[in-house]
């Protein structure tokens, strides 16, 4: 049984006029355990408004989303979420905002527990230092770091990402791109992500699913990444495949002027891997 299955869910809003806007349009995909699917688009086509609706965020307009069959309809703690920004309590140190979380999904458990789960996610974010800080004494990528651990704490059955790594340095990116791929690897949680990085993406994804431009956002097409794990990012750098992969995504995105030549890829890469 898929651990995510889409079927054929639209989204609509309502503008300040009453003009209803379709975001969304009869998208359905099939996310299997232990998969790790990359969302991709230019801004506002409405992936994140998908991921909302993966989390119980959003109510669809029509269709359905399932998570191991049951419908989906509102928050669960099978689905865990990281969002673009931090999210978490300013009254409450690093160590209390990912208690929080991890009471709620274990309850029952001794206090003792569930702290140390918690000390132990924010040591695999290399966040040790910083247990007993309150958000206002750490930085933006700092923040980010515990709202990503308190998404591991919970060891959910599926990891909803909405462009995690986007507030980070390359370096810190990179090291918790790394963290990410042992985590998955060790639990086996699926995995869906936003991302604008190309690279990040080709890097992570087992598949890559492009959603047409907005508004009335339908699936343009899905890349299955066929390079094996574990992925050397180093090796990636000159790797046909990744290459071969990265221009065909740029040439979907950039569909009025098709790139021609490697060349052509590399000049554009630089501010097309985040797109806005």
């Amino acid at each position: 049984m898929a651990d995510l299955d889409i079927n054929d869910v639209s989204m609509s809003f309502v503008d300040r006029s009453g003009k209803e806007l379709r975001a969304l349009d009869r998208i359905s995909l099939t996310i299997e355990q232990s998969e790790f699917v990359c969302l991709i688009g230019h801004s506002g086509c409405g992936k994140s408004t998908l991921l909302n609706i993966m989390a119980g965020l959003l109510t669809p307009t029509s269709g359905a989303i399932r998570c191991s069959g049951a419908v989906v309809t509102g928050p669960g703690p099978e689905r865990a979420m990281v969002f673009q920004s931090h999210a978490l309590l300013p009254w409450m140190t690093c160590v209390e905002n990912v208690y929080l979380a991890v009471k709620q999904a274990f309850r029952g458990a001794s206090k003792s527990e569930l702290m140390d789960r918690a000390e132990q996610a924010l040591k695999l974010v290399h966040l040790e230092h910083a247990i007993g800080k309150y958000p206002f004494e750490i930085s933006g990528g700092m923040k980010q770091r515990v709202g990503i651990a308190r998404a591991f704490a919970v060891q959910p059955k599926v990891l909803l990402l909405d462009e995690p790594f986007g507030a980070l340095d390359a370096l810190t990116r990179s090291s918790l791109q790394d963290e990410l791929v042992r985590f998955v690897e060790t639990t086996k949680t699926t995995v869906v992500m936003v991302t604008h990085d190309l690279d990040e993406a080709i890097f992570l994804g087992d598949r890559i699913v492009a959603l047409s431009n907005g508004p009335a956002a339908r699936i343009g097409r899905i890349w299955k990444v066929g390079m094996a794990r574990p992925r050397d990012r180093l090796k990636l750098t000159t790797d046909f495949e990744r290459i071969k992969y990265r221009k065909e995504i740029l040439e979907l995105l950039y569909k009025k002027e098709p790139i021609s030549s490697i060349g052509q890829l590399d000049a554009i890469a630089e501010v097309s891997s985040r797109i806005a």
